[in-house]
């Protein structure tokens, strides 16, 4: 079972910060506050995120510039942001977060269905993630000639496992379809690029296992 997803949750008003987490909660994984910008960066430093949520306008560093700096870190820069913003945005805000490299908007009231559902879509991606890095790590281990391991045994075992991911991978793909996420191309380019990532370690499980 895939660890606990940490979900960043960033508002300047604790209200807000409680609100989210009402709606969050019943996706069972860490919900993590801070009431700045400064404060979101300090811990983005100290763990791994699946996806952040942040409002707009905050006193001292807003939301875009707080966007803009945790996509110049290296450890952060592809961690998925939605904005949470207030109605009336205008074109020149759309425009600094897209150039801040956000993934989506919500506007306040939003529906507490629709942000679940976006939320749960990145939480299954940094799992789906999580799975493609320890297959990763799992291979390299089991190939060190001092590990024992046959390469037929290791191939068989991420074989399945490969299997695994890809049977995940489809259930996400007939989810953002089905509760109509075909707008949402940042998540379809988001899943296509998870699809090549199984494809190659297809590939090399072949190859390691060699014809039947």
């Amino acid at each position: 079972m895939p660890h606990k997803a940490n979900i960043l949750l960033v508002d300047d008003r604790d209200e807000n910060l409680t609100a989210l987490e009402a709606i969050l909660t019943s996706l069972d994984q860490n919900l993590v506050r801070a009431n700045s910008g400064e404060a979101a960066l300090k811990a983005l430093l100290e763990g791994d995120f699946a996806v952040i949520l942040l409002d707009v306008m905050m006193p001292g560093m807003d939301g875009f510039e707080t966007a803009a700096h945790i996509k110049q870190r290296e450890k952060t820069k592809d961690i998925p942001i939605i904005f949470l913003t207030g109605a009336g945005i205008d074109r020149h805000q759309v425009f600094r977060g897209y150039a801040s490299r956000a993934i989506d908007y919500l506007t306040k009231p939003f529906d507490p269905w629709v942000l679940r559902s976006k939320v749960e879509v990145f939480v299954d991606l940094h799992h789906t993630k999580q799975r493609l890095r320890d297959q990763s790590r799992m291979l390299q281990r089991d190939l060190n000639p001092e590990s024992g391991a046959t390469a037929g045994s290791v191939a068989g075992q991420l074989s399945r496992r490969t299997a695994e991911i890809n049977a995940n991978l489809g259930l996400l793909r007939d989810r953002i379809v089905t509760e109509e996420r075909e707008s949402d191309q940042k998540t379809i380019e988001a899943v296509r690029d998870l699809d090549r990532s199984v494809a190659r370690l297809t590939t090399l499980v072949e190859a390691i296992h060699g014809p039947e």
